[in-house]
Protein backbone atom coordinates (compact mmCIF):
# COMPACT_ATOMS: atom_id res chain seq x y z
CA UNK A 1 0.00 0.00 0.00
CA UNK A 2 1.29 3.62 -0.62
CA UNK A 3 0.24 6.49 0.92
CA UNK A 4 0.39 9.87 -0.69
CA UNK A 5 0.18 12.99 0.35
CA UNK A 6 -2.12 15.81 -1.87
CA UNK A 7 -4.91 17.96 -1.69
CA UNK A 8 -8.30 18.14 -2.44
CA UNK A 9 -8.45 18.77 -5.75
CA UNK A 10 -6.73 15.48 -6.64
CA UNK A 11 -9.12 13.01 -8.91
CA UNK A 12 -8.65 10.19 -7.02
CA UNK A 13 -9.30 12.22 -3.47
CA UNK A 14 -12.74 13.44 -4.90
CA UNK A 15 -13.99 9.95 -6.30
CA UNK A 16 -13.02 8.19 -2.44
CA UNK A 17 -15.51 11.12 -1.39
CA UNK A 18 -17.86 10.27 -3.94
CA UNK A 19 -17.63 6.84 -2.79
CA UNK A 20 -18.06 7.73 0.43
CA UNK A 21 -21.16 9.31 0.01
CA UNK A 22 -22.82 6.60 -1.68
CA UNK A 23 -21.65 4.60 1.37
CA UNK A 24 -22.99 6.38 3.63
CA UNK A 25 -26.43 7.06 1.85
CA UNK A 26 -26.96 2.79 2.03
CA UNK A 27 -25.77 2.38 5.71
CA UNK A 28 -27.24 5.67 7.32
CA UNK A 29 -29.60 7.30 4.73
CA UNK A 30 -32.44 5.90 6.04
CA UNK A 31 -32.57 6.92 9.09
CA UNK A 32 -30.57 10.48 9.14
CA UNK A 33 -31.43 13.39 6.23
CA UNK A 34 -27.39 13.52 4.90
CA UNK A 35 -28.41 16.32 3.24
CA UNK A 36 -27.98 18.97 5.71
CA UNK A 37 -24.29 17.72 5.99
CA UNK A 38 -23.19 18.61 2.69
CA UNK A 39 -22.08 22.54 3.36
CA UNK A 40 -19.93 20.77 5.80
CA UNK A 41 -18.28 18.47 3.36
CA UNK A 42 -17.06 21.03 0.83
CA UNK A 43 -13.36 19.64 -0.91
CA UNK A 44 -12.12 23.39 -1.69
CA UNK A 45 -11.09 24.46 1.69
CA UNK A 46 -9.03 20.99 2.18
CA UNK A 47 -5.24 21.43 1.36
CA UNK A 48 -4.05 17.91 3.25
CA UNK A 49 -5.03 14.78 1.90
CA UNK A 50 -3.87 11.61 1.65
CA UNK A 51 -4.93 8.68 -0.93
CA UNK A 52 -4.06 5.19 -0.15
CA UNK A 53 -2.72 3.11 -3.10
CA UNK A 54 -3.22 -0.51 -4.16
CA UNK A 55 -0.69 -1.28 -7.40
CA UNK A 56 -1.69 2.49 -8.52
CA UNK A 57 -5.76 1.66 -7.69
CA UNK A 58 -6.73 4.04 -5.26
CA UNK A 59 -8.19 2.40 -2.27
CA UNK A 60 -9.16 4.51 0.22
CA UNK A 61 -8.75 8.34 1.12
CA UNK A 62 -8.80 10.78 3.90
CA UNK A 63 -7.81 14.84 4.87
CA UNK A 64 -7.42 17.18 7.61
CA UNK A 65 -8.87 21.01 6.95
CA UNK A 66 -8.02 23.56 9.76
CA UNK A 67 -10.62 24.48 11.69
CA UNK A 68 -9.25 27.00 14.20
CA UNK A 69 -5.61 28.45 14.80
CA UNK A 70 -5.08 25.48 17.22
CA UNK A 71 -7.74 22.76 15.98
CA UNK A 72 -7.50 20.57 12.84
CA UNK A 73 -10.65 18.53 12.12
CA UNK A 74 -10.40 15.01 10.33
CA UNK A 75 -13.05 14.76 7.02
CA UNK A 76 -13.72 12.34 4.37
CA UNK A 77 -11.87 9.15 6.05
CA UNK A 78 -12.96 6.46 3.51
CA UNK A 79 -11.36 2.93 2.87
CA UNK A 80 -13.45 0.65 0.07
CA UNK A 81 -15.47 -2.25 2.00
CA UNK A 82 -12.98 -4.88 -0.04
CA UNK A 83 -9.91 -3.38 2.01
CA UNK A 84 -11.51 -2.38 5.14
CA UNK A 85 -10.42 -5.00 8.13
CA UNK A 86 -7.40 -4.65 7.13
CA UNK A 87 -5.68 -2.15 8.82
CA UNK A 88 -5.80 0.29 6.44
CA UNK A 89 -7.92 3.41 7.81
CA UNK A 90 -5.80 3.10 11.02
CA UNK A 91 -2.90 3.83 9.28
CA UNK A 92 -4.57 6.31 7.18
CA UNK A 93 -5.44 8.32 10.27
CA UNK A 94 -2.45 7.90 12.15
CA UNK A 95 -0.80 9.75 8.82
CA UNK A 96 -3.06 12.23 8.99
CA UNK A 97 -2.58 12.96 12.85
CA UNK A 98 1.34 12.73 12.40
CA UNK A 99 0.64 15.37 9.43
CA UNK A 100 -1.38 17.41 11.47
CA UNK A 101 1.31 17.64 14.00
CA UNK A 102 4.16 18.46 11.99
CA UNK A 103 1.50 21.80 11.08
CA UNK A 104 1.42 22.53 14.63
CA UNK A 105 -1.85 22.08 15.85
CA UNK A 106 -2.83 20.95 19.18
CA UNK A 107 -5.93 19.08 18.69
CA UNK A 108 -7.82 17.14 15.89
CA UNK A 109 -11.65 17.07 16.27
CA UNK A 110 -14.18 14.63 13.91
CA UNK A 111 -17.40 14.49 13.61
CA UNK A 112 -19.28 10.81 12.98
CA UNK A 113 -21.91 9.00 14.08
CA UNK A 114 -22.83 6.11 16.17
CA UNK A 115 -24.18 4.11 13.37
CA UNK A 116 -20.83 3.97 12.63
CA UNK A 117 -19.70 1.78 15.27
CA UNK A 118 -16.40 0.65 12.72
CA UNK A 119 -15.04 3.77 12.67
CA UNK A 120 -15.56 4.69 16.12
CA UNK A 121 -13.73 1.68 17.14
CA UNK A 122 -10.78 2.81 14.99
CA UNK A 123 -10.81 6.18 16.10
CA UNK A 124 -11.29 5.21 20.11
CA UNK A 125 -8.51 2.81 19.48
CA UNK A 126 -6.44 5.83 17.86
CA UNK A 127 -7.38 7.74 21.41
CA UNK A 128 -9.56 9.93 20.09
CA UNK A 129 -12.36 10.54 23.47
CA UNK A 130 -16.12 11.74 23.03
CA UNK A 131 -16.66 15.31 23.61
CA UNK A 132 -19.64 17.41 23.41
CA UNK A 133 -20.67 18.10 19.70
CA UNK A 134 -18.99 21.54 17.95
CA UNK A 135 -19.90 24.13 15.48
CA UNK A 136 -22.37 22.95 12.85
CA UNK A 137 -23.02 19.68 15.09
CA UNK A 138 -24.30 21.14 18.05
CA UNK A 139 -27.87 20.30 17.33
CA UNK A 140 -27.78 17.62 15.37
CA UNK A 141 -28.06 14.73 17.92
CA UNK A 142 -27.42 11.79 15.11
CA UNK A 143 -23.70 12.82 15.59
CA UNK A 144 -21.06 12.24 17.06
CA UNK A 145 -17.92 14.56 17.94
CA UNK A 146 -14.47 13.32 19.24
CA UNK A 147 -11.26 14.80 19.79
CA UNK A 148 -7.05 13.47 20.05
CA UNK A 149 -4.70 15.67 22.37
CA UNK A 150 -1.85 16.18 19.72
CA UNK A 151 0.39 18.02 22.07
CA UNK A 152 1.79 15.18 23.90
CA UNK A 153 4.45 12.65 23.19
CA UNK A 154 1.89 9.68 22.78
CA UNK A 155 -0.13 12.13 19.97
CA UNK A 156 0.76 9.71 16.93
CA UNK A 157 -0.05 6.26 17.50
CA UNK A 158 2.07 3.10 16.87
CA UNK A 159 0.54 1.34 14.33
Amino acid sequence: MDFIRTDGKNKDFIENCRLLDLDLDRRVGKKIKRDKYKQYNQLDEIQEAIVVYDNHQAVGGGAIRRYDDENIELKRVFVHPKYQGKGIGSKLVSLLIEWAVELGYQKMILETGELLAESCAVYKKLGFEVIPNYGPYVNMPESLCMAKDLSGKDAIPEI
